[in-house]
Parts: structure tokens; sequence; C-alpha cells
């Protein structure tokens, strides 16, 4: 036969469209011709593939060999489609079977050796492969991150030969059934009674946790900001199976591969203030995700709020807002999820000892001003949760027992909290819309009265109203409340710390 089809996949985002590998072998001069759309490391696959072929004592056919890779308005990149290139010209020139062909998918780079090397996006090309119904061949390095998809069929292979022999039924690849390396336990964070003192601050940070709120703290330095934001991962409800299934495949496009042994931690990113806008939302020519889809149902940390570019900070608004990220370049558009929890710090003035006991603040009113104004109103409308951290009394910093609360009584009661939103109307607090919030965070004419106040005298948005009412409900909920009262939403309103300057 000179003709054989194989399926393949790209990656485009989070997805990865289907691509139909055709190849064709005719009379005529001897010719190796990539069609399809193919980026350069495509278009260098006919050079590996060629001398794969050549290590391994196949014969290349000395014809005109012609390969398509459909649909042909799909951009193709990186070195995935070597494996179904070398196996399309086996097949069409009649050196190994083709029946079975159809019934996987292949990805892999080859190496000149005919070794399978490893590919990046593994996890999502494996997850939309399971859902076609096919099995996936794939590196064997990639195997124990595929094999994290429920229900695929996953067959590691080391070499073009190994397939080979599979596909001859000389020795048959067998399916990957070594359980991946997860510990089932809950991951091992840093636990946040090592932070003496904050009770107030651990209080917000609890609410945060429970009802998936932003937070910003404002503190001078040293009052333990940073390692508040380190533990706050530990105090979160436990991943379900579908959100480490989507961090998972976001941290496999980023960074080649995804280790096991992450799976189930939420992620913690912390960029530096130096990072760009590109940096943060993702980008490039072939779009991959940035740091605030790396920390997809995780944490976000952003130190030195005040420090960063400000049209960097504004690129925060959004994904703040809507959960996505799209990244649009000429030739392409890609979408990313990014539902992540926005955890920042910042100094209360330039020097960092404004309000500071020890009296070293000589920041000037101006100078005040401008550094608090680098974050923008609206990225601040979009913050849950302002709330002051002062410095440590010298006696509770001298304590050498901790006298708070471990983070996993605390986790408790976030999860309970947790638990009880997704059964009222299963998603997070943060995250019901306005409708929604008429429906499910009704209160009586007290809390009307406060709110009433609230507004006048802080000069609320109707952005900022809805998050004090959606952060009230949030309270109520770690209260076992069934109603929004009057001290709920005078606790929310007290997180609104930025609204009052």
């Amino acid at each position: 036969m000179s003709l054989a089809v194989l399926y393949s996949r790209a990656l485009a985002g989070m997805q990865a469209p289907l691509v139909t590998v055709e190849t064709h072998i005719a009379n005529g001069l001897p010719s190796f011709t990539i069609v399809g759309l193919p980026e350069t490391e495509v278009k260098e696959s006919k050079d590996r593939v060629r001398a794969a072929l050549q290590t391994a004592h196949f014969k290349i056919p000395a014809q005109r060999i012609t390969v398509n890779l459909a649909p042909a308005d799909l951009p193709k990149e990186s070195g995935r489609f070597d494996l179904p290139i070398a196996l399309g010209i086996l097949a069409a020139s009649g050196q190994i079977p083709d029946d079975k062909l159809d019934q996987y998918e292949w990805a892999g780079e080859l190496a000149l050796t005919g070794e399978l090397r490893p590919i990046h996006g593994a996890l999502a090309m494996t997850y939309h492969a399971a859902q076609s119904g096919r099995s996936f061949v794939l590196p064997q390095y990639n195997a124990a991150e595929a094999a994290l998809v429920k229900r695929a069929h996953v067959y590691p292979a080391q070499s073009l030969l190994q397939i080979c022999a599979h596909l001859t039924g000389n020795a048959p690849l067998t399916v990957y059934n070594d359980p991946p390396n997860i510990n089932n336990n809950i991951p091992d964070y840093p636990d946040i009674s090592e932070v003496k003192g904050q009770a107030k601050v651990k209080r917000a940070l609890e609410i945060a946790a429970a009802g998936n709120h932003s937070v910003l703290m404002i503190g001078p330095p040293g009052t333990g900001k940073s390692m508040l934001a380190a533990r706050f991962p530990g105090i979160l409800p436990p991943m379900t199976e579908d959100e480490a299934l989507e961090s998972a495949a976001l941290q496999s496009l980023s960074q080649g591969s995804f280790d096991t042994a992450n799976w189930k931690r939420r992620p913690y990113r912390a960029p530096h203030h130096t990072a760009s806008g590109v940096a943060l939302v993702g980008g490039g020519s072939h779009p991959r995700p940035g740091e605030i889809s790396l920390a997809m149902h995780g944490v976000l940390f952003l130190d030195e709020l005040a420090e960063f570019d400000r049209k960097v900070l504004e690129v925060l608004r959004e994904p703040l807002e809507s959960g996505k990220i799209t990244i649009s370049r000429a030739a392409r558009q890609a979408e990313f999820p990014a539902r992540f929890q926005l955890i920042a710090a910042m100094n209360p003035c330039p020097c960092g000892y404004l309000g500071h006991h020890s009296g070293k603040c000589h920041c000037t009113p101006d100078q005040i001003a401008r550094y608090r104004g680098k974050i923008s109103g609206p990225l601040l409308d979009r913050i849950d949760l302002q709330i002051e951290v002062p410095a440590i009394p010298q006696e509770e910093l001298m304590r050498q027992q901790t006298t708070g609360e471990k983070s996993d009584v605390i986790r408790h009661r976030v999860k309970q909290s947790r638990k009880r939103q997704l059964m009222r109307q299963n998603k997070a607090n943060s995250q019901l819309n306005v409708k929604e919030i008429d429906r499910y965070c009704a209160h009586d004419k007290s809390c009307e009265a406060l709110l009433n106040q609230a507004i006048n005298r802080l000069n609320l948005s109707a952005r900022a109203y809805h998050r004090i009412l959606k952060l009230a409900r949030t309270i109520a909920d770690l209260s076992d409340a069934e109603t929004i009262s009057s001290q709920h939403i005078a606790e929310a309103i007290q997180y609104r710390r930025m609204d009052r300057y």
C-alpha cells in the first residue's frame, strides 16, 4: 500500500486538536516533503526520521515521499510528529502492517539512534486521546505523567524498533499499569503555627481560603507577610481530581513534563517584582502559559506589590474577574485557564516603616501617596481582603513556643466551609455572579443600614459592594450560619482597608 494514515495531536493552548498524518509514496525522483503548515522543528523531522530509519536497518524508499499533516491551517510545532511520520513511511512502503495503526495515537521525538525522546504536553494529549477512544503510544519518560489520566490506555516505548515489534506482533507493548508516584496523604506544606502572633491576619487568611478570596497584606518589613503567604496553601482544602489534572496539564505544557510527586499539591508561584507582563500572562510565538495560569487552583504570591511595574499589575484585572486569559497573536489565539488565588504583600510606604513603633519613617505624604498610587483603584477593587500586618510585640517574638493553631486545624474548618458552598451553589463564594449574589447573599435590614453607611463613607464601587457581600457569605459559612448577619457584614467591611485612603 502506498498510503498510510496515522493520528497524532497538536497543542493549542490547553487543547490538543487531532492531527492526521498522511504518508504517500509515489514514483518519481527521490524526495521527502512535509506539508500542512509545519514549523521549523517539524520540517527538520525528515532528517531525524531518515537517520533513525537507517540506524534501525529499515529501507528508505527511493521514491517521492509526501507527508501531509492535516488540518492544513493548524500550525504544527515540536518534534512529536517524528514517530508517526516514521511509522507512516514504514507502513506505506509495506515494511510493517498497517491494520492496527488507526487504533492508536502516536507522539514522540526520534533520536538519530531510533530511541524515543521525551515530549512536552503529554498530559493534555493523553486526555484528548482517551476521549477519542484510542490508545496513546508515547516515550517511556512521559508514561507516568500520562497515566494520571483515568481511562487512558498508555503504551510506553523506548525506541522505534520496539514499536515496530509491537505492530508486527513479535513483542507486544504492555499497557502502563505502574501506579504513578502519588502521595495520597496531605502534601507536606509549612505549618502556619510557625508564624508567631498575627492572630487577626491568620483569621483573614482562613476566610480567604474558605471562599477563594484574594488578599493584600500591608505592613512593615519583618512582620511575617512572606511566611504567611508561603503557608497559605497548607490551609486550603485538598484538590479534587479534576483540579489536580487541570493544574498538572498546565505545568506539563510549560515545563515539558509534570513531576507526579507533586500530584494534588497546590501550586505556589512567587515571581520576582521585575517580571514582565508576558511572564505573568504567558505568550510567545507558540503561546505558553504564564505565572497566573501555572498558579491554577493554587497561590500566586506577589511580594513587594508596589515595586511591580504598574502596566504589569494591570494585566491581572481580567483574569481576576473571569478566571481565564486569552493570548492573541497575528497567526493564532490561545486561551488558558487562570483560576488562581492572589496573595499580595506590600509595605505601607517607600521606607516601609509607616506606623511602626520604632518611629523610623520619615516619608512625606506626597511620597506615600505616589507609592500607593502605583496600585490602581480598579485592581484594588478586585482584591477582597486588604489587611494590615502590624509589627510583632517583642514579648511575642521572643516567646520560644508558638501558641497559634496548626494548619490542619484551620484546614478542617476551611474544608467544611467550602463543602457547604459547593452543596449550595456548586462553586466557591468568590465566583458568584450578580444574580447568584442576590439569591445566596440575602441579608436583613440591619445589614442594609450598615452597608449604606459603608458605601457613603468609603465611596465603594458596585464591585466592592458585591465583594463585601461575597466575603460576608464566606464568614457566615465559617460560622455555620444560614443567613448573613450584621456581624458578618461588619467584619467583611473592616477588611477593605485601602478604601479608607
